[in-house]
């Protein structure tokens, strides 16, 4: 029997991603919550659900000083 897992990042359907495998995009690597340990979860969430699309949009980017 497969063990559920219940953490971790999944698409519409289930199924898992690997946030290692989602590229940073150029926005992202401009912002100023670019590796915020706060951002974390919601930068990688809004990459995931972007992957494909052009342009990269993000309403929480707030360019570096």
């Amino acid at each position: 029997m497969e063990k559920w897992k219940d953490w971790g990042f999944f698409d519409d359907d289930g199924t898992e991603i690997d946030p290692d495998l989602i590229a940073k995009p150029d926005l992202c690597v401009s912002c100023k919550k670019d590796d915020d340990p706060g951002e974390e979860i919601l930068c990688m969430m809004t990459r995931a659900d972007q992957v494909g699309e052009e342009p990269f949009r993000c309403e929480a980017f707030e360019p570096m000083p």
